[in-house]
């Protein structure tokens, strides 16, 4: 199954008629063909920042837990980096 692409007019405009509050998310998907789950996640991201982007939409948490975990890889690989060096070494 492929993803689609939807214009960001497209979007903006599903978002307004929901937010009118005149139809249903199941309406929306019957008259549009964009799935249900799909335009209440537009709708909840475009509310909260007028951005549908998933980066624009994370709290300063969860950027910061992204930012923790990458930083712990990249000390979990030098530390085995390290260890692979000192038993090298230990072996000479």
């Amino acid at each position: 199954m492929s993803k689609r692409y939807y214009e960001e007019n497209f979007k903006k405009q599903l978002v307004n008629i929901y937010n009118q509050g005149n139809h249903t998310y199941r309406e929306l998907h019957e008259q549009y063909g964009v799935s249900p789950s799909t335009i209440r996640q537009w709708v909840v991201r475009y509310n909260n920042t007028e951005s549908f982007n998933a980066e624009d939409n994370k709290t300063d948490e969860e950027k910061e837990l992204i930012e923790l975990r990458k930083r712990n890889k990249q000390l979990e690989m030098e530390n085995d980096i390290l260890k692979q060096a000192a038993l090298l070494l230990g072996k000479k």
